[in-house]
């Protein structure tokens, strides 16, 4: 089946509703799509969206998703664009033409039959998913955080082997409750703080059999000498220390080389009992990006762009975010795969389709680097913020480090809503907080 659309509107399609995809879609939906100048679709391959970087907390139990989750057709009656619920995997550079693979429910059933979108400018921001490297058995026996139904499947699993440790006659065995985490960056090292705290709390409701201190463990297993080996070294050196505090297990500079049902081996021949293993090594971009009519991507899928974002065989193809390799002048590397750089990407490119649309020349990107911050939960949130008061790098911590943190959700909050309505949201958790339960108990 066909999507028509007016022969005389420009047709933006964009796939991938992440957080800059939805940024630009809402953005480019305002302005254009509401003055009648262009017609901008988005497409994504789930009803909902979760800003990515809170996966680790529902992973957690410490946010409940359903009271965080944005849906993609309110997002797009209310903001003068169309959402079509689908998967990408085919292209037409030809004919302009992006193919839509049918959608199925739970159970099997065709619910949407392959779709084809026309477009004049189609922009392609399918983010990243976790790089497994190909280790024998890690598909199979891990859990990635990539998605929100990848985080509610780990809780779910965490939940229920607290439960069963809870009720079972036998002591718990040796890996029943550890958790072993697999890649220190900032999703693991995060994920490992909130867990010391959520298991904690889960405990406490009434699971009066399990010992947190003796009976629960998170180990954390990095390839690398450091945790956050991209980031700064005062600032990995800052977070170790407050994992060791929290007694989480670290294992630097050992290489997982299989993952099994009750554990993990390693290249140094070690064995960590575990029944629970995240996988939060690397990234890669989808798949179906290496076989897209052509265009050229690099050994991790992303898709080879010049600094206009465009695709370097396609002027009418552009990419943004993690999913584009898009080459960073003065440094021997491409743009990082960061949530400021798809910010940063999806900001340029509401400037570059409305240049497109009246026919004008459109910019170049410049990556701008105004730091890190890592959040480990309830204990202390670190960073480093670059260009700050002496234009170098300053080192922030504490309660200063965590307001700017949580302002980072709030501004994409806003860029999506607006102030008086993300004012109005805060204001309602912080009211019904004091009514529900601190972690997610089911």
């Amino acid at each position: 089946m066909e999507i028509k659309i007016k022969s005389d509107l420009h047709h933006v399609v964009i796939v991938g509703g992440g957080a800059g995809g939805l940024e630009l879609a809402t953005r480019l939906g305002k302005s254009l799509g509401r003055k009648g100048k262009a017609a901008i679709t988005l497409i994504d391959r789930t009803r909902t969206h979760v800003w990515k970087p809170l996966l680790h907390e529902i992973a957690a139990g410490s946010m409940n998703p359903d009271k965080h989750e944005l849906e993609y057709l309110a997002q797009a009656h209310w903001n003068h664009f169309r959402f079509r619920l689908g998967s990408m995997d085919g292209l037409d550079r030809a004919k302009r033409e992006v193919y839509v693979a049918p959608f199925y429910d739970e159970d099997g059933i065709e619910i949407i039959p392959r779709r084809t979108f026309q477009y004049d400018t189609l922009i392609i921001a399918v983010g990243s998913t976790t790089n497994d490297f190909g280790i024998a058995g890690a598909r199979e026996h891990s859990i990635a955080l990539d998605t929100q139904d990848q985080a509610e499947r780990f809780h779910r699993r965490l939940h229920n082997a607290l439960v069963r440790a809870q009720t079972q006659e036998e002591p718990v065995r040796a890996g029943q409750l550890e958790v072993v985490i697999v890649g220190a960056g900032a999703t693991g090292v995060e994920l490992a703080a909130e867990l010391h705290n959520t298991t904690r709390e889960l405990a406490a409701y009434g699971l009066d059999k399990i010992n947190p201190d003796r009976d629960i463990k998170i180990s954390l297993i990095e390839a690398s000498e450091r945790v956050l080996p991209a980031l700064p070294p005062k600032l990995s050196n800052s977070v170790e220390m407050e994992l060791r505090k929290l007694k989480v297990h670290l294992y630097m500079g050992e290489r997982v080389t299989e993952v099994t049902q009750k554990g993990i081996y390693t290249h140094t021949g070690r064995f960590i009992p575990s029944e629970l293993v995240v996988w939060a090594a690397g990234i890669k971009a989808p798949d179906f990006l290496n076989n897209l009519d052509g265009l050229e991507t690099n050994r991790i899928n992303q898709l080879v762009v010049h600094r206009t974002l465009q695709t370097t065989l396609d002027e009418n193809v552009f990419a943004f975010g993690d999913c584009a390799a898009c080459p960073r002048p003065g440094y021997n590397e491409n743009v990082p795969p960061r949530a400021q750089a798809a910010h940063q990407q999806a900001s340029m490119l509401v400037s570059t389709v409305k240049r497109r649309v009246a026919g004008k020349s459109i910019p170049e990107y410049t990556y701008r680097d105004y730091g890190s911050l890592v959040n480990l939960g309830r204990y202390t949130t670190v960073g480093n913020l670059m260009g700050a008061i002496s234009g170098g790098s300053m080192f922030v911590e504490g309660l200063i480090a965590r307001f700017m943190y949580q302002s980072l959700y709030k501004m994409h909050l806003m860029a999506l809503h607006g102030f008086f309505t993300v004012f109005l949201q805060t204001l309602a958790r912080v009211i019904t907080r004091r009514t529900e339960a601190k972690v997610k108990l089911h």
